[in-house]
Formats: C-alpha cells, structure tokens, sequence
C-alpha cells in the first residue's frame, strides 16, 4: 500500500529540515518503551527527520522510496541534481542515481515508483552503496544467516551480505530478512543509525588500491593485421601477441533499426576509425525468438558485411526481457552452435552469449551454468573464438564473474556502462576485477544515462573513456541508428544508404566517431 501524506507533511517529515538549536521533538506515538524509541529519537536529534504538525511520528507508516533516498543523501551528504519532473525529492532521486546507488529500473527518474513502498533488499543496497561503499561480506558465512537467501535477488548479494558482516541488518527472529517486504518508518530508522554509526567508526574493510595493468603500446588496425584474436592475461592480443584494442559501434535492434547494419552503414563506420561491429539481436521484443529465419538472415547478412570491411565482428545474443539468460538456453545453444559453424575458420567473429542478464538472476545458480552450456557449443566448432560473457545486473557485476569464473581460454567478460548513470564506483569494480585476473570488454556503453535519454555527458564520457584507454579495454558504442535519443550516434532522418559526414552526427556521434580513431 501507498503512504500517501500531504506535501506539507512530506516537508515536515523527510526533506531534513534542520531543527533549530538544542530543539527536540516530543513525539506523541514514540514512548520509551517502544524498541524503536533509541533509533527514531536518534535520528530525530542528529536534524535527520521530524514529526508531523499533530506531534506524532507515526513509526509503523511505510517509508516510501523518495523518502529512503531523501534521508540517506543527508546522511551523505549528497548534492541534488537536476531532475526530470516536479516531485519535491527528484534532485536527489537523480543525483543518487548518477551517483550509482542504484539502477535507473529500480527507481525510474521518470518519476512513476517515487512514492511506492522500497523493498528492504533495495533499501540496503542504496544504503551500503551510500555510507559503507567498502564493506564486504563472505558468501558462505553471511549467506547462512539468513533463513529466506533464496528470496533474495542476485543483484543484492553484495549489499545485503555486506550489511550482514557489519551489523547493519540482522534478520527477524525466524532468521528471515524478508527481502521483498516493505520497510516501516521506524525500521528504517533503525538501519539508517546503525549505517551512520558504522560508517562514522570506520571500520569497514578498505579497498586496496591495485596497480593499472600496463598493457604496453596497443595496436588497433582489422582482421587484415591482426588476424585470429586469443586473450593473454587480462589483455586482448592480436595473432602475433600484441596488446590490441577494438574500437567500434554496436547496432540498435536489428528488427528496427536493421539498415544501419548494412554494408554501406557498416563502411562507413569503418571510415570514421571503426575495427569492430557489434551485431546486436534482441531475442525478445519482436525479435529472433518470434521470427527465428527472418532475424538470422539479417544478423548473417551484418557479419559478412563487417567481414568484408575488414573489421572484426561481435554476434551479440541480445537478451533483455528475458533477463535470464537460463530461459531460452536451449535455443541459444542451437543458435551459437551454427553460428560457429558457419563462422569456424573466420579469425573475425566474436561471440557474446548473453548481454544483459538482468532481474532476480544469479552467476553461480544462472548465468555461469548457461555460459558453460554455450562455450560448449561453440568450441565444437569454434575452439580459437573470443567468447564475451555476461553477468548479473545488465553486465555489471563482473565482480562475481572475478570470483567464479569459467572454466576456457579465450573468455572474456562484459561490462556495460551509460555515462550519465554509472561512474567511478563501476569503474573501480572493472579495476578489482582485473587484479583478480578478469579479462574485462566492454561491449556496450553510452554518452547518455542507462535509458539512453538524458542528454550527453561530454565530461563523464571523456573520464571513462581516458580510463578505458589507459587499461587497454576494447570497447563498443551503443548505438549506430537514427533513433530520436541521446544516446543515437545519427541525427533523426540520416540514411544509412549513402555515407556520412560530420554533419550527419549527433552530439553523441561527434564525441564517439572522435574517440574511434584516437
């Protein structure tokens, strides 16, 4: 159920208004003997929140996610952003969005889930990203505590195993934690004293900084050069040895926006500096699971143009919908097992078996199994091919991926990022991962935020781009089409049968076609 409260009372009770000095709140419905008496007073005396005008607190009213968010970029310190409706809390929504303390579809910017209830497993996670950023907590040991863990989405494991470890959350008195159950106001309270207080001691484990790989002088240059592809470490090579780095453009939707995967589309992206192309087939959406012949032809088609070009090529099996990747597992194995047959003796193709694994999905229980089912299929035929896994949280928590990997040569891991939404916190994961050995690509990444609007981020585009540079990562722009969004590289109406000049770009394009060839 909604809370549903006057704006005033919004104001009054979670926009933080200081209280004056020396000022308390007697609250009518919070009484000593109450076990939430210590936190709700707490917080009320640190100008964290107040009571409503009737003098009442109202402990057992269920917090809301505006208001989660609200009190814990106080506790933050966290500055408002700019926003994209007239909610009193969205400056705050959508600079603890950038700030990476949760996913765009967990809380939308758009505005429509502000005032739902927060499930407790979102409310952890936004509160260890904020205020604990560097605890960790055992996967064995933690997971043990909690009686319910197989409720638990996979995308929370590092946060709530972490709250776990450092006694930020303890369960209820079955050993539940109830992670899709709604927070009420005072346990709320609760959480937020003890993360603040935590945080203040500092006693978190800290992050050892990792030396940056020197990859050596990459080369870039096509197929031509640099022939069959085989990975060293955690660096892409070339046939000879040589560090490489792919540049490139990954396609929209091949059932929309198909022509700008043709021969001409894909030369002139060759022309702009381009050594690979990503060939992105969505499987749900209309796409090669309701027209399996029509939607392999065109992905057939698109490879053997980029082949033709000289650049490599990425056959990326597009889940998105169907966030797991277990879901249509035996159609994926049959699709990459004639994909690599077709492509065995082509040191061109790449193959990403699994874009965005997304929703309640694990690597261990997911993602790993079905990796290793269709790395199977493809080394039948294909046993020198670079294979580009997926993880968890649309291809972010490499992390797990670091911790578990599979088994194979010639693996690499995918990291998918939008300049706008994700920051330094997912780059700093990209570089722990790579310490721990992870050969990380990223095959998708955008100027704009994850829902591909919100206009371009020439600074924080520039920051992941010098940073990618540096560690020698290959990487794929989304996306090459004349969609009317940010994140399109074409201005709207730019045909992709003739080529292309500077004035076909978007601002997106202009700053993406200027990186492909530095």
């Amino acid at each position: 159920m909604k809370l549903r409260l006057p704006a005033l009372a919004l104001v009054l009770v979670l926009l933080l208004a200081v209280l004056p000095s020396g000022a308390r709140a007697a609250f009518s419905d919070v009484k000593p003997s109450d076990w939430f008496y210590q936190p709700v007073t707490a917080m009320e005396a640190r100008g964290a929140l107040s009571g409503y005008p009737d003098g009442a607190f109202r402990p057992k009213g269920i917090i809301t996610r505006a208001e989660f968010v609200a009190v814990t970029a106080r506790m933050a310190g966290l500055s408002p952003a700019e926003g994209q409706t007239g909610h009193w809390a969205v400056g705050t929504l959508q600079a603890a969005l950038e700030a990476g303390w949760y996913d765009w579809d967990e809380i939308p910017p758009t505005g429509e889930t502000f005032n739902d209830p927060i499930p407790r497993q979102l409310a952890v996670k936004i509160l260890m990203k904020a205020l604990l950023p560097q605890a960790r907590g055992d996967y064995n040991t933690e997971s043990a505590k909690m009686a319910d863990f197989s409720s638990l989405d996979g995308r929370y494991y590092e946060a709530v195993l972490a709250a776990y470890a450092v006694g930020i959350v303890n369960g209820d008195d079955k050993g539940n934690f109830n992670p899709r159950s709604h927070l009420s106001r005072a346990e709320a309270c609760a959480l937020f004293l003890r993360a603040g207080d935590e945080s203040a001691r500092g006693q978190t484990r800290p992050v050892q900084p990792t030396p940056v790989p020197a990859p050596g002088e990459t080369v870039r240059g096509g197929v031509t050069e640099n022939g069959w592809l085989r990975v060293e470490g955690t660096q892409l090579c070339s046939e000879a040895g040589r560090p490489l780095v792919l540049r490139g453009m990954s396609s929209h939707g091949m059932q929309w926006y198909g022509p700008f995967a043709s021969p001409q589309a894909i030369r002139n992206t060759a022309a702009f500096g381009a050594n690979v192309f990503r060939v992105a087939m969505y499987t749900g959406e209309g796409g090669y699971l309701s027209q399996p012949a029509a939607m392999k032809a065109k992905v057939i088609a698109a490879v053997d143009a980029a082949i033709e070009a000289d650049l490599y090529v990425i056959i990326d099996w597009h889940i998105l919908s169907d966030g797991n990747p277990r879901t249509n597992q035996a159609q994926a194995v049959a699709f990459f097992a004639e994909m690599s047959k077709r492509y065995a003796h082509s040191p061109a193709v790449l193959y990403e078996i699994c874009n965005e694994p997304n929703g309640a999905v694990s690597w261990s229980g997911d993602v790993k199994p079905y990796a290793q089912a269709v790395v199977k299929a493809i080394r039948a035929n294909s046993p020198r091919s670079v294979i580009l896994i997926g993880s968890p949280t649309w291809s972010q928590d490499i992390h797990l991926a670091a911790a578990d990997p599979v088994a194979g040569d010639n693996l690499m891991y995918t990291l998918h990022f939008y300049a706008g939404t994700h920051g330094q916190w997912l780059r700093d994961r990209i570089t722990q991962a790579q310490a721990q050995g992870l050969p990380v690509f990223v095959s998708e990444w955008g100027t704009s935020r994850a829902d591909g609007g919100g206009g371009v981020f020439p600074a924080e585009t520039k920051a992941w781009l010098d940073y990618l540079d540096a560690r020698g990562i290959s990487w794929c722009n989304w996306s090459l089409c004349d969609k009317d969004e940010s994140s399109a590289a074409l201005k709207p109406g730019t045909p992709a049968t003739r080529a292309w000049t500077a004035a076909d770009l978007s601002e997106s394009g202009k700053l993406v076609f200027g990186a492909l060839g530095g």
